[in-house]
């Protein structure tokens, strides 16, 4: 019962971060010790229940140099391809040095997946690191885990078939936009799919190895994605919007 309310404590935690928890507002920051007003670029990080967070941090060793480089690495892949991306959409670098926009898609992609690699092989080896949690490591657990797993691979490609190879990897950026919006499955179950089917990859990936350390660096990554959908939901409504009005004006 125990692990069943850790594991809907840290589902509570995800669904929160996807349902807002760092969406932007204006209502005063009423944090003890910041007490300044809030503006459209704070996130609004007191809506995140992280109660559960707490309680599995007893069990994580936070010396160990493999957990820290697996957080930055999930920090900088999101990062990395929305500078490189909005620097391509602005000055067309990449398109001119490869010679035209497929070709340095292509690459960039290629970046990305050796980047997201070694993502997943930094949070593996950070989770073998570090001792098993007691409560997590049983037959249930990793069959709940496996299950996750599949969830999130379904999601995860079913979304690159709906979007095909340039839709996934910031086509939009490389003025490469798609005919119309995607509304069949998976996204007529939840938005990013991609995005939030990756985390669930890697909740389940934590409970097979029945690891504390993995549960933290899900949630770094649910963080993460949720941040950088803060910045690309945004910019890739104003490409379209663009698009929309330059084919009305033809």
């Amino acid at each position: 019962m125990e692990f069943y309310f850790i594991l809907l404590l840290f589902m509570a935690t995800l669904i929160h971060i996807d349902n807002g928890g760092f969406i932007c507002s204006r209502v005063k920051w009423t944090w003890k010790g910041l007490g300044r007003p809030g503006c459209p670029w704070i996130f609004n990080l007191t809506k995140i229940d992280i109660s559960a967070m707490v309680h599995v941090l007893q069990f994580v060793d936070l010396s160990d140099s493999r957990f820290w480089g697996a957080v930055l690495i999930i920090i900088f892949n999101p990062l990395f391809w929305n500078v490189v991306g909005r620097w391509e959409h602005w000055t067309r670098g990449l398109s001119r040095l490869f010679g035209g926009p497929y070709v340095a898609l292509y690459f960039l992609a290629s970046l990305i997946v050796l980047l997201n690699v070694f993502r997943s092989h930094s949070i593996t080896e950070a989770m073998k690191a570090q001792p098993k949690w007691e409560l997590l490591d049983s037959t249930l657990v990793f069959y709940t885990g496996l299950v996750l797993m599949v969830l999130g691979s379904i999601f995860v490609l079913s979304s690159f078939y709906a979007l095909g190879f340039t839709g996934t990897f910031l086509g939009d950026y490389f003025g490469i936009l798609m005919e119309h919006r995607i509304t069949g499955f998976p996204f007529n179950v939840m938005d990013n799919p991609m995005y939030w089917g990756s985390t669930g990859n890697y909740l389940g990936l934590a409970l097979i190895h029945a690891s504390p350390v993995g549960l933290i660096l899900t949630v770094v990554v649910g963080v993460c994605y949720k941040v950088a959908l803060f910045f690309e939901g945004p910019f890739t409504e104003a490409v379209y919007r663009e698009k929309a009005c330059h084919s009305k004006s033809q």
